[in-house]
């Protein structure tokens, strides 16, 4: 932590540049490595990624947390959190390499205990008072526990499944994190997180050198869930990850009214994640799907944060 006896705005520039390259020269130097995609059979365009390098986020989200440990000063809360972290970074890189994927209720288990950790331990250290525009709210510990890995839950669910488009994650990821740098201008990480995805950006942008997979879509996931506990205002994750949510919660909505109610015709119109709706029933280029949800999200946002 030398760096902190520089000047504030020497130590920034060290901070953002040092984080991005330290991503950007992992992911250049590291991808080598990676399994190669064998190609998804039923999603749109999933023969375009076949034979590229895919579980980057093993990468990305490793070189995150070397950057928060070198730039930012560390509390036991933060470093529970970075364990948990790369915990759901590592259950997703394991799942993409395993050569038959993990059921769904294994998958379901993790992201339970993952979830549960990062709620207690925010409950542990910070107040459970939350802000619902300018009114304080005063919710009991235990409830929000509950609604804490409810949070996390869908927050990782809904990002993994944006992850279908070159670029699109990344952006939207980047975008809802930035967001909530507005509300509250502290947080460090959340620069450090911005910055190690702009470093994936440069070569996840269409057409894609390489893929995040589970192990980087899981691990954003429940970082964007953390940041909107950390800020105070949990409800604006809502319109701060709005186009996220739709993307990925439409498909998890249809499959389980389809299950649970044997409703199988139930959005039978709509195919699921919505991007790649737009691909395929509306003909949108990758390109246009990233910059369209990208603008969409930033429209809410900005709007969202306007009356807060």
């Amino acid at each position: 932590m030398l760096f902190r006896l520089l000047p504030d705005k020497l130590f920034s520039l060290i901070f953002a540049g040092g984080t991005f390259f330290i991503a950007f020269f992992a992911l250049k130097f590291f991808m080598r490595l990676l399994p190669k995609d064998q190609g998804r059979q039923f999603a749109v365009n999933g023969s375009l990624s076949e034979g590229k390098p895919r579980g980057a986020g093993i990468i990305f989200i490793t070189a995150f947390i070397v950057s928060a440990v070198l730039f930012i000063p560390l509390k036991l809360e933060s470093a529970v959190n970075l364990v948990l972290i790369f915990a759901a970074m590592l259950t997703g890189y394991l799942d993409d390499a395993a050569e038959k994927p993990w059921g769904e209720l294994k998958k379901g288990l993790l992201d339970v205990v993952i979830s549960f950790g990062i709620s207690l331990n925010f409950v542990i250290h910070n107040s459970t008072d939350i802000l619902v525009f300018s009114n304080t709210v005063s919710i009991p510990k235990a409830v929000y526990v509950f609604l804490g890995m409810i949070l996390v839950w869908a927050s990782i669910n809904v990002t993994n499944c944006s992850d279908g488009v070159d670029g699109l994650c990344a952006s939207l990821s980047i975008v809802t994190i930035l967001m909530f740098n507005f509300i509250d201008r502290t947080k460090m990480f959340n620069v450090a997180m911005i910055m190690t995805l702009i470093a994936y950006l440069w070569y996840n942008a269409s057409p894609s050198k390489l893929l995040m997979g589970d192990a980087g879509s899981r691990a954003i996931g429940v970082f964007i869930a953390l940041t909107a506990m950390q800020s105070g205002h949990p409800l604006m994750f809502i319109p701060l990850a709005a186009v996220l949510i739709v993307d990925g919660g439409l498909g998890l909505v249809k499959l389980t009214i389809r299950r649970v109610f044997k409703k199988k015709d139930f959005m039978d119109g709509l195919r699921t994640p919505i991007h790649d709706h737009m691909r395929k029933n509306k003909g949108w280029s990758d390109t246009q799907v990233v910059i369209r949800f990208t603008i969409i999200q930033v429209v809410i946002g900005y709007l969202a944060i306007c009356l807060i």
